[in-house]
């Protein structure tokens, strides 16, 4: 039997909800499988009242019967990784039982990081927003072939590749002297944490993921590809250069794990009924008002990794339709439908105004361009929905808001979230065959 992978990724420029719903479908799955992205994630699950937050880890850790696996496209801090581990083991969690990694993954090194953080201080305010966890230096080094996989890890010679990239960084730190001090006891901690993180890894399960993955498919097990992120952010195909430093979208899962493009089954797109977004970049519907803070306030919008306030604004529809035409998505999942209940009135950016007229399509530089959202106002609902648990529950005027979205996209929406907790997850129709 020849099943296909089904993958869930982000329509927006991240913290759309991705940990929660892939604890929500875990169930139905064998393999949940992360394809990119690194520590920079921050997916949180809530469930029987505590909030957990992974970074690295897959979201279905949570689950006994599903095997967890990191995939070769995704970059690992061994540090991040061992006190994500030793958290969900405080927790009862047998991480290490249902967890498998990648031998070809890349690994974040301490002299990353430092990279990171000198490269974006040079930048003053040009900077991206990079979180600082040695995401971007890590895949420049595996673009560019200098780059530490896991496999390596358990090579005898780890030392002195390690010594020899170590070495690389600390010449190229040198170009940042004007913005950046090195600070040597800082590194000399930074590397015993690094050696200890590398210990453990080396104690886990690794695999030949790409064999172990089409394996699986063959063997009839149901996998689930996990992204990071959002569509948005995407090295390609987000606001660039605003973006993270891997392939976000759907193709990424492909290359991030080892499976063919004929092997990808649904393409399930997460949403917020809104728009958020952390760090620098165009934001084209972003509200600097009463509206945005009582967004963020009511739907805690404060990044689970950096902690930093989010940007928040009305939906985006030219960016959304965007997202699912490059991802290809078959199903649509709307995340924190609740947090809107507050307004009687909810606008949708439907079209931009550019210096060449109106558009319905997203231009090459969103930025550059100045384009003005064209806003069509809806009924809002001004109803709790935390409470609701069925389609028929939901108010007449919110189901006519995700009426509207469906036409507008093209795509059917299956799922609704009315809150935070596993449980507050509305199934409208058929979601996953």
């Amino acid at each position: 039997m020849n099943n296909k992978v089904d993958i869930l990724l982000g329509l927006q420029w991240g913290d759309e909800g991705k940990g929660k719903l892939v604890d929500v479908l875990t169930p139905r799955y064998d393999i949940i499988a992360r394809f990119q992205g690194g520590p920079n994630a921050g997916h949180t699950l809530e469930f029987e009242g505590t909030k957990h937050v992974l970074h690295t880890i897959p979201s279905g850790i949570f689950h006994a019967h599903v095997t967890n696996l990191v995939g070769n496209g995704v970059v690992i801090d061994p540090v991040v990784f061992a006190k994500e581990i030793d958290a969900l083991v405080a927790k009862q969690v047998p991480v290490r039982d249902r967890l498998l990694i990648s031998r070809k993954a890349h690994v974040i090194v301490p002299t990353h990081r430092l990279l990171d953080r000198a490269s974006e201080a040079s930048k003053g305010e040009a900077k991206i927003g990079s979180t600082l966890k040695g995401i971007g230096p890590s895949y420049m080094d595996k673009t560019g072939r200098n780059g530490l996989r896991i496999g390596d890890l358990l090579d005898a010679d780890f030392a002195a590749r390690y010594e020899a990239l170590k070495q690389k960084h600390l010449h190229l730190l040198k170009g940042f002297e004007a913005y950046f001090t090195l600070d040597e006891a800082e590194l000399a901690t930074m590397e015993s944490e690094f050696m200890h993180g590398v210990e453990g890894i080396r104690q886990l399960t690794i695999v030949d993921s790409e064999h172990y993955i089409n394996k699986a498919l063959k063997s009839g097990k149901r996998i689930l590809a996990e992204g990071a992120q959002g569509s948005m952010l995407d090295i390609d195909f987000g606001t660039y250069p605003y973006v993270t430093s891997s392939n976000t979208v759907a193709a990424g899962a492909c290359t991030g794990l080892g499976i063919a493009p004929n092997r990808v089954g649904e393409v399930i797109g997460i949403f917020k009924a809104y728009t958020t977004r952390v760090g620098s970049g165009p934001f084209p519907t972003e509200l600097n008002d009463a509206i945005g803070e009582n967004m963020r306030k009511v739907g805690n919008e404060f990044g689970s990794t950096t902690g930093r306030a989010r940007r928040c604004g009305w939906i985006d529809l030219p960016a959304m339709r965007y997202a699912c035409m490059i991802n290809g998505v078959t199903q649509l999942i709307m995340m924190k439908a609740d947090v809107l209940s507050q307004f009687d009135s909810i606008e949708v950016c439907t079209h931009y105004k550019t210096a060449e007229g109106t558009t319905a399509d997203l231009p090459f530089d969103i930025q550059a361009s100045k384009v003005q959202p064209v806003y069509e106002s809806l009924k809002g609902w001004e109803v709790d929905l935390t409470a609701m648990r069925q389609p028929e529950d939901l108010p007449a005027e919110l189901t006519a808001y995700v009426h509207y979205l469906e036409a507008a996209l093209e795509v059917p929406i299956t799922v609704v979230s009315v809150g935070p907790d596993r449980t507050q997850t509305i199934i409208r129709e058929k979601a996953i065959a």
